[in-house]
């Protein structure tokens, strides 16, 4: 049995994977409708060897008979069109942080919390790219022995803020090597080039950018666990894909780096990368194209006492957004659900 299969968003980065990520997973796409902006209409996208015509989203009167919306348009579109798709039956899975908070919109991490998608009334959001690695690697550990609070600080890629920040860096490197004049700042608050900006998205009265408090909220919504304290640092970095995250774990109960390790290497998504005698652990250069989230630097934190502290990175256009998006909907079929 094949599916109608919409991707909204699909000439920008995400969308260009989810087609990737469906192709190469076999996803059972019968006929697939690319929407994007005006601007980008007409376009053709490759998929499964054929060309595909992108279609402009706000031209579209009706999108009766699509079984599946994946979205990565921006929040702005999310909010008006996936009640749209979701009205006239489809289940749309959403990238934005437009529906992650909502009580009634699941979100969800399918090595995490794969039951919440029973729970969906058409919409389902996909979690922040950073909070999708991060609890990949720490389910395991809760469930184990508990865990009462998380120190995380990130250092993100520039693909997460999209294609003009992947060209803005390029070009400030370009300047730098070459004795130029280094272009402005666009896309991201400052110079990245040979840089680290210690924010991401707007800062709230808290202090707190807004991505630092999604890793709280949404870790507590993701875990059914209101009390677990996260405090999170998140930092721009200049690598073109691939998030890394140092955290440290207030524990519940003991467990000692050499259980840690053998729990992660049975966890499903989770390859362990840990040997820092030898070098070994793992590298955004590394993980780039990869689906699963890399665990090393595994070892007893010097603060928290039960603790543990790791390094955990992850490609996160693919399982930071366009491949979670996709398990989503592969869970949609195992539970017959569309």
């Amino acid at each position: 049995m094949g599916y109608r299969v919409a991707v909204v968003g699909a000439t920008g980065e995400v969308g260009r994977t989810f087609l990737k990520v469906l192709e190469e997973r076999e996803f059972p796409v019968e006929e697939l409708e690319l929407f994007a902006s005006e601007r980008s209409e007409g376009l053709e996208m490759s998929f499964r060897g054929e060309r595909v015509r992108v279609q402009a989203l706000n031209k579209r009167d009706s999108f009766s008979g699509i079984d599946i919306a994946l979205f990565s348009a921006g929040s702005s579109i999310s909010r008006e069109y996936a009640p749209k798709f979701a009205s006239e039956g489809a289940v749309v899975i959403d990238n934005s942080s437009a529906w992650r908070l909502e009580p009634d919109v699941p979100l969800v991490v399918p090595e995490v919390n794969p039951e919440d998608v029973k729970e969906h009334k058409g919409i389902i959001a996909n979690p922040n790219c950073s909070t999708i690695q991060m609890l990949v690697a720490l389910k395991p550990i809760y469930d184990a022995v508990g865990i009462s609070a998380v120190v995380v600080s990130t250092y993100q890629s520039v693909s997460g803020a999209g294609a003009k920040a992947i060209k803005e860096l390029l070009e400030q490197t370009k300047a730098w090597c070459e004795g130029g004049e280094i272009p402005q700042a666009v896309s991201l608050p400052k110079r990245i080039a040979f840089n680290a900006i210690p924010q991401i998205d707007v800062f709230t009265e808290q202090g707190y950018t807004k991505e630092e408090l999604k890793m709280l909220n949404e870790t507590r919504k993701i875990l059914h666990d209101p009390h677990i304290r996260v405090s999170a640092t998140c930092v721009r970095v200049p690598v073109f894909y691939g998030h890394s995250e140092a955290i440290s774990l207030q524990l519940k109960g003991e467990l000692l780096p050499e259980e840690a390790r053998e729990l992660l290497r049975g966890a499903k998504g989770v390859v362990v990368v840990d040997e820092p005698d030898k070098k070994e652990y793992p590298l955004p250069v590394d993980v780039e194209g990869r689906d699963e989230v890399f665990v090393g630097r595994i070892r007893k934190d010097l603060v928290f006492e039960p603790g543990l502290s790791l390094w955990v990175v992850a490609d996160n256009i693919r399982k930071g957004a366009a491949t979670n998006a996709v398990q989503i909907a592969e869970l949609l079929l195992q539970y017959a659900m569309v």
